[in-house]
């Protein structure tokens, strides 16, 4: 059993420094991409790292690539849950294949970006992208209520088929939402992209480690939804500086951290308790400078992340009744 927790563990390290590598990585052939030239920014809804004349070819190196790593993804998700469908504490040869998939289809993007330069963020919203991962989150949120409740182990009342549901088909939702946003973006080296990149070089990994211990480690799952408050934060002190909206980010994650995800890995009460103390401390902290009125700031994330969980629970449960309904 010790040797089995180990090799789970040893796997999850290498998830870690194989994502710094290939970070570092991006910063280096980022170095060739100085001499683009874009247009001004235009706003929160304007995507930067874009062409000011896209070409048939950047677009469709960009979209085919994506399609390509997309199918190629659920293919093997499909397989996994069709063929192997048991846990092991190691790799299963579908996994070791997973992981040389996504290896080369992130040499292949950054590839296209050396040529073509422009991701999928041509031809669609930056709104899409940062959906997709606040989706990812938001399922998380359902699968794992009873488990660890939904707010301070309260446990919303989401019947059991939308949950069965939901874990069952949960690794097609994930796997789009990470590619999708690999492939949105060029694979530039701002720190704000390799922030990203490196966030979803994890969720890539943790795609390929399906049916392993080490996919359903609990403290690796709960830093993986952590990590969005470090993304989030940065993304925001580098855009908008350290008087913008990185608190809203900050306290907006941390708070269903707070109230929700350190629930579910055996930490103490006493220790929750003094994680939820220091988090109502810097938030009264932070916002006695930047102005009390703007409190509400902290509730707004947890606010749209919770009532997604009904939403979502609702549409499930309205699409499960249904196939029922044509079945029968």
């Amino acid at each position: 059993m010790l040797n089995d927790v180990r090799r789970g563990r040893g796997l999850l390290v290498w998830a870690v420094v194989g994502s710094a590598v290939l970070t570092g990585l991006v910063w280096l052939l980022g170095q060739r991409l100085h001499g683009i030239t874009l247009l001004p920014d235009q706003g929160a809804s304007w995507y930067y790292w874009k062409l000011p004349d896209p070409t048939f070819w950047s677009r469709a190196s960009a979209w085919v690539g994506y399609a390509a790593h997309q199918l190629v993804s659920w293919g093997l998700i499909y397989y996994a849950q069709t063929r192997v469908r048991r846990y092991t504490t190691g790799l299963h040869r579908m996994n070791v294949v997973a992981l040389l998939a996504n290896g080369a289809f992130i040499g292949l993007h950054a590839l296209q970006t050396q040529v073509f330069y422009d991701g999928l963020a041509q031809d669609v919203s930056i709104f899409s992208s940062q959906g997709s991962v606040v989706l990812l989150l938001v399922v998380v949120l359902l699968m794992e209520n009873k488990r660890r409740g939904l707010v301070l182990t309260w446990s919303a009342p989401i019947s059991a088929q939308v949950v069965a549901f939901a874990r069952r088909y949960h690794g097609y939702l994930f796997s789009w939402a990470a590619i999708y946003t690999f492939w949105y973006h060029p694979m530039e080296s701002s720190s704000g992209h390799l922030i990203g990149f490196f966030y979803m070089f994890l969720l890539l990994v943790q795609s390929s480690l399906m049916f392993t211990t080490s996919h359903t480690n609990r403290w690796w799952t709960m830093t993986l939804e952590l990590l969005v408050a470090v993304h989030g934060t940065l993304v925001a002190v580098m855009n908008s500086g350290p008087d913008g909206i990185w608190p809203m980010f900050f306290f907006g994650f941390v708070a269903i951290f707070v109230l929700t995800q350190m629930h579910g890995v055996g930490l103490s009460a006493t220790t929750r308790w003094w994680i939820g103390g220091t988090f109502v401390v810097a938030a009264l902290a932070v916002y006695s400078w930047r102005g009390l009125d703007r409190l509400d700031e902290v509730v707004r994330i947890p606010l749209i992340e919770y009532l997604l969980v009904g939403v979502l629970a609702v549409l499930i449960w309205a699409g499960v009744r249904l196939a029922a309904l044509i079945r029968s």
